[in-house]
Formats: structure tokens, sequence, C-alpha cells
């Protein structure tokens, strides 16, 4: 997993709540065997009129925020269904950090563990980020938890396990590979003579 230190990017509005895993990845498209290539059916609902073609209408479509890669959304995001999918189709499109007022447990834990940071800030903080122009950056400072723009900073908090391997870059199998001398010589003492 990418190591998540400090991120500079630009914002994209999406201030709807209740957005739930289905609408975010629908489950017709959850027959992939990798992570890879979910973005393409991100929102589709939303994005894509009946004939495939882009929605004129969905923020996402709009071309001033086609380099966005901070998502700022509504109360309860990623609520329903447990797919892991979800935090993989946003990744694949191209998000790093999704802005909402709360989340799902379940999406908040996915998306952690796939290195998507998803921050909690209240509604005022939120209407300012979804405010700015589409061409304004702003920056993400996990290490002392705030959201700057060129006006104001936001602070926000995280669980210190989740922040640990977010900016180191460690995922379950990452996490275990840090005790890897300790497993080998477990497993070498506890190994019959005969399979060495």
């Amino acid at each position: 997993m990418e190591a998540f230190k400090v991120y500079t990017g630009k914002t994209v509005p999406f201030m709807n709540n209740n957005v739930d895993t289905d609408q975010i990845i629908p489950k017709t498209y959850l027959k992939r065997v990798d992570k890879k290539g979910f973005g393409e059916f991100l929102f589709d609902d939303w994005r894509y009129l009946a004939d495939r073609t882009p929605n004129p209408e969905f923020v996402l479509n709009y071309p001033q925020y086609k380099a966005a890669t901070i998502l700022i959304s509504g109360d309860n995001f990623g609520s329903g269904s447990s797919r892991e999918h979800a935090a993989w189709a946003l990744m694949d499109y191209g998000f790093k950090v999704v802005i909402a007022g709360s989340f799902s447990d379940i999406f908040y834990m996915n998306a952690t563990k796939n290195g998507l940071l998803p921050i909690v800030l209240d509604e005022l903080a939120r209407k300012k980020l979804a405010a700015l122009s589409p061409e304004v950056e702003i920056t993400i400072d996990l290490p002392n938890q705030v959201v700057k723009t060129a006006t104001a900073e936001f602070p926000f908090t995280i669980d210190e396990s989740w922040k640990y391997k977010l900016v180191n870059g460690l995922d379950e199998i990452g996490i275990t590979l840090q005790d890897e001398a300790l497993i080998t010589q477990y497993e070498n003492k506890m190994m019959p003579s005969y399979w060495r």
C-alpha cells in the first residue's frame, strides 16, 4: 500500500447524504477478480444515461472537475453493504481522499485498509471546501491531521492505529511482515528436522 503523508489535490463537491455502496459501485459490476477496473463504473447510475453516454448533469462529468482527486460529500457516506469494491472503485477512478460528515463503519475500515483516506469534517467546513473554485488545490496533512486551504485550516481526528498504517503504507500483510524475522525463527523452531 502506498504511504499517505501530505497530499495536495483538487476537490469536487458531491454533497449528497446517505450515499450507499450500491450507488458507489452497483452490484452488476462486482465480477472482476482484482482491484483494478472498477473506476469506470463509479457512481454508474448517476454518471451515465441509459445509452451509456455520460450524464452532462452529473458533477463528476463536468469538465472543470476532471482532475479532482478529493471528494467532498454529505453525511453517512458508504452506508449499505460491506463491499470493499466501493473503496476500490473510488481509488481506481483517482480519488485519494473522501471528506464527509460521517462514514459507515465498514466503509471507513475498507477505505483505510486500501489506502483511501476518509476524513470527517463538520458541515460548515465541508460547505467551505465545496465552494472552492475547481482549479483551487487543498492540502491534506495526515501526520498533523489538518486540511489546509490558502485561507483556512480544518483539523480532523483519526484513530492512531489507522493513521500509523496509512502514514507508513502498511496493510495487514505489511503489518505482518514487520515480524517476518520472528515468524521465520518460530517456523524454523517448530519445523521437523526432516523438512529442513
